[in-house]
């Protein structure tokens, strides 16, 4: 067992301790105002990072900080409150002990909050090979490597290095997917021929590969066919129907017994629920995430929560647990909060319910996708929802500003100037 984590006395109040600071982490902790609980905000970062938008870092077109926020500023004025950055690493249930890389932690509640990382399906050496998209480390590594690949073209006299370096495959048709697969193609028409005029940008080929019959396949299919239908225009190669058997020696073999010759995969193919250790096989359902009840307790532990990503509730609407995207982790937070203070003055808890908000996913320049419960939409009005919706849930205003003035900067001028290749120090 490890040494105790080295938090104050809670004096006399119920330890409320939560592991991860991302969307349903962070609205719980900023919302729950209760003198009743010390709070302890677990995290391996020591920011929370607006997601939704890592693909537009990977593309040079905002820069990381103005989509992270430090927790210690976001909760320097908060009493009874505590941050530690370190990585949980199992939970022990029957005495209420998380175990982290710095220390073991008593807890009189525990909420799992750890959302998901990029799922492999096995594939080990697929994560070590190609490029994935969770997290603000990973995107300006896609970054470099997206503009070190044209600095390379441009230097090498070898024409199938050259195409080679100037391919990118994207492995996955969700929104993550299309969104990074228009970027690009915005990059190919606005920005690279003024970068490099030595080179042929007609020579960059942008293909996104999904295993389904068509792209965005939670949405309609009208806006699985419009968006296609977009992207083809901007010169996207879309490949349906096929997994990806290998990539070795930058050839990426598909099931049709075709390859594609690249240097630059990105693997956005689907996500792994990234659920504490330390609890029965039982607690665990599929994709890793961990059972709840409609209050989004652990079935086997009724002190112990899981919102967003990680949690799995079954019910008639949502037999395979509700989708993985930022607003039922946002509602779970806000019911849970609801719960606690109920718990609080001994009433009875209230079941968690969805609200479908609806879903979005922007495609490149003035066209966007916009799903409501009864209305469907896209070109230039879903896009200007879709920039004011996520505009208006980054934290902070002045974050807000900045990302306003970037877009704006790149919309009217066709070029955002972020283009910097930022290498890591190394050190003998």
């Amino acid at each position: 067992m490890k040494t105790a984590m080295d938090i104050p006395d809670k004096e006399g109040r119920k330890r409320l301790v939560i592991v991860g600071g991302g969307f349903g982490g962070l609205k719980l902790a900023r919302k729950l105002r209760s003198d009743k609980y010390q709070v302890v905000l677990l995290d391996k970062n020591n920011h929370h990072i607006f997601q939704p938008l890592l693909y537009q870092v990977a593309t040079a077109g905002i820069e990381p900080s103005a989509i992270s926020f430090p927790f210690r500023k976001i909760f320097k004025k908060r009493k009874y409150f505590h941050i530690r950055i370190c990585e949980a690493q199992q939970v022990i249930p029957e005495n209420n002990l998380l175990e982290t890389s710095i220390g073991t932690l008593a807890y009189d509640y525990l909420v799992i909050a750890t959302g998901c990382d990029t799922n492999y399906f096995g594939n080990s050496d697929m994560a070590k090979q190609t490029m994935a998209l969770k997290n603000t480390s990973e995107a300006l590594f896609n970054r470099n490597q997206i503009l070190e690949s044209f600095e390379q073209a441009q230097n090498t006299g070898n024409e199938e290095e050259r195409r080679r370096l100037m391919t990118f495959a994207i492995v996955g048709g969700g929104a993550t997917g299309i969104e990074l697969a228009g970027a690009l193609a915005e990059m190919k028409k606005f920005v690279l021929p003024q970068d490099y005029p030595d080179l042929n940008i007609d020579e960059m080929r942008i293909l996104l590969i999904d295993g389904s019959p068509r792209l965005l396949s939670a949405f309609s299919e009208a806006s699985s066919a419009e968006v296609a239908d977009y992207l083809k225009k901007r010169g996207v190669e879309i490949r349906l129907n096929l997994r990806v058997i290998s990539y070795e020696n930058h050839r990426l073999a598909l099931s049709d017994e075709t390859a594609i010759e690249t240097r630059n995969v990105f693997w956005v193919a689907g996500v792994k629920a990234n659920s504490l250790q330390g609890l029965p096989a039982e607690a665990y359902g599929p994709g890793n995430r961990l059972k709840v009840d409609s209050y989004n307790r652990l079935y086997q532990y009724p002190n112990i929560f899981a919102i967003g990503d990680t949690a799995l509730m079954i019910s008639p609407d949502y037999p395979k647990g509700h989708p993985q995207v930022v607003q039922p982790a946002i509602q779970q937070a806000q019911n849970l909060i609801q719960n606690l203070q109920r718990a609080e003055q001994g009433l009875p808890l209230q079941p968690f319910a969805y609200h479908n908000k609806g879903s979005m996913a922007t495609i490149g320049r003035n066209h966007a996708v916009v799903e409501l419960k009864k209305l469907r939409f896209g070109g230039f009005p879903a896009w200007a929802v879709w920039l004011f919706i996520h505009l208006m849930s980054i934290v902070g205003v002045k974050n807000r500003l900045f990302i306003f003035f970037d877009w704006m900067w790149s919309y009217f001028t066709y070029d955002p100037s972020l283009r910097i290749i930022i290498k890591p120090l190394k050190r003998e």
